[in-house]
């Protein structure tokens, strides 16, 4: 009798939606956009795709070196801060907190200009086979 009255109780709570997964979650839009930071537009690479997450680290003055992306790649600042030179295309600063859909085949380079480490989540949409960075010159020729 104690187990039917249970059952009957948890029943209910599943029904009226109390303590369950059929709540809300709280969500806040980090970026949506159909365009790189520097205008590209948007275009998936064709083939098997393949989402690769990594987080990337920069000590304070330390810098990537000048590259594309064979594939969009949304970068989102954990901590610190970090200067994109993208050429004639100008330099952006970012900061824990932003999100960035990140030039595609615009060469770019990343400086840590803060005072501590920077920690940047980025996340590459491609697909098999294709590259997620490609070495570039530096696009002022020095």
């Amino acid at each position: 009798m104690w187990c039917k009255s249970l059952r009957g109780l948890a029943l209910g709570a599943a029904l009226m939606g109390v303590g369950t997964a059929a709540q809300a979650a709280e969500t806040q839009t980090l970026l949506s956009t159909d365009h790189t930071v520097v205008g590209e537009k948007l275009v998936y690479p064709a083939g098997p795709a393949k989402v690769t997450a990594v987080i990337v680290t920069l000590a304070p003055g330390e810098a990537t070196a000048w590259h594309t992306h064979g594939v969009p790649e949304v970068g989102y600042i954990l901590d610190g801060e970090v200067t994109v030179d993208y050429g004639d295309k100008g330099t952006r600063v970012y900061r824990a907190g932003d999100a960035v859909m990140e030039a595609i085949d615009v060469a770019h380079k990343g400086t840590n200009t803060g005072t501590t480490p920077v920690r940047i989540l980025v996340v590459y949409m491609g697909v098999e086979g294709k590259p997620t960075s490609i070495p570039a010159e530096d696009p002022k020729g020095k």
